[in-house]
């Protein structure tokens, strides 16, 4: 059904597009045949008193610039997609030639990237060209999330911290590009008894990382927090294992507080960073990786 469907729909376009072609040609044949009138040669309809409408043929040069028109339509329809679901006799798709253009840049670019394969994130760090490049293609394909600094929202990580939830060497970051993350911490308020419960667990969460919090609800929500340290540890330091953020900093990524703590025991979170692999080669990401290795070592990559 669905196959017949969207035959008809093709169908439908075709047929719209071939009678609107046919339309115009019979318009233009029955206006080029229009002889001018016997007496007048005007129309009968006549604006401010004197202004009288003309009933000339049409031009021929403008005839025939509206038969080259139609002609080239005809070509085109014929060469190229644009009846329904016909693919045109060059088989051509807008995917394909965007396909055959990325190649061919790639190409272009190989001998470029080829120097940067081999280098580590240190020493790419210190070429001004490759962090020129890198510059440019988080820019164009990574700061619409983190920022064009790089310092990331609520939601959207800091990557010029230290703070790392699956790592932060350089291949960890090129697998997190290459591959994406999904991030999910599913609601836990069942698990950890009645509300009560959960704003004293929000209360000793805020106590590891030494925020202000209330020492007493604090020490009656420790024992609940055995259901939490599954994912970040016993002693709430996170395990970039498993991507699980270490709650003993002062690092908030999804809101700060007792209410933000609540509210992510009791609904849970699914935070998702799409795939590049498709977009990105793997030398640009190798190049791109370091760049953001770069952003969380600027001492280190000064000092050397």
């Amino acid at each position: 059904m669905s196959d017949f469907f969207n035959s008809g729909w093709s169908l439908y376009v075709a047929g719209i597009t071939v009678v609107s072609l046919i339309f115009c040609l019979v318009v233009l044949i029955v206006a080029s045949r229009r002889k001018v009138m016997a007496d007048d040669n005007t129309t009968g309809h006549v604006w401010d008193e004197d202004l009288q409408e003309l009933n000339n043929p049409l031009p021929r040069w403008w005839a025939g610039l509206f038969l080259v028109t139609i002609a080239f339509a005809v070509i085109y329809l014929v060469l190229y997609p644009g009846l329904g679901s016909n693919k045109g006799a060059l088989n051509w798709t807008s995917t394909g030639q965007h396909s055959n253009e990325m190649d061919k840049a790639r190409a272009q670019m190989a001998p470029l990237y080829a120097k940067f394969v081999a280098q580590s994130a240190e020493d790419l760090a210190k070429d001004p060209q490759a962090m020129a490049i890198g510059e440019r293609l988080f820019a164009n394909n990574c700061a619409q999330c983190h920022g064009a600094d790089a310092r990331g929202s609520k939601g959207f990580p800091n990557l010029t911290d230290d703070d790392w939830l699956h790592g932060g060497t350089l291949d960890k970051i090129k697998e997190t590009i290459t591959l994406g993350r999904v991030g999910n911490m599913p609601p836990m308020a069942a698990a950890v008894g009645t509300p009560e419960d959960v704003k004293n667990v929000a209360q000793y969460v805020l106590s590891l990382s030494g925020s202000p919090h209330n020492e007493v609800a604090a020490q009656l929500g420790k024992p609940k927090f055995v259901v939490c340290a599954a994912c970040h540890g016993p002693d709430g330091k996170g395990m970039q294992a498993v991507g699980s953020a270490n709650l003993t900093d002062k690092i908030w990524l999804h809101g700060y507080g007792e209410q933000a703590i609540i509210n992510m025991i009791n609904n849970g979170k699914v935070n998702v960073m799409p795939s590049q692999a498709a977009r990105l080669s793997p030398e640009q990401i190798h190049v791109l990786g370091a760049y953001v290795w770069s952003l969380s070592h600027r001492t280190t990559v000064a000092s050397r």
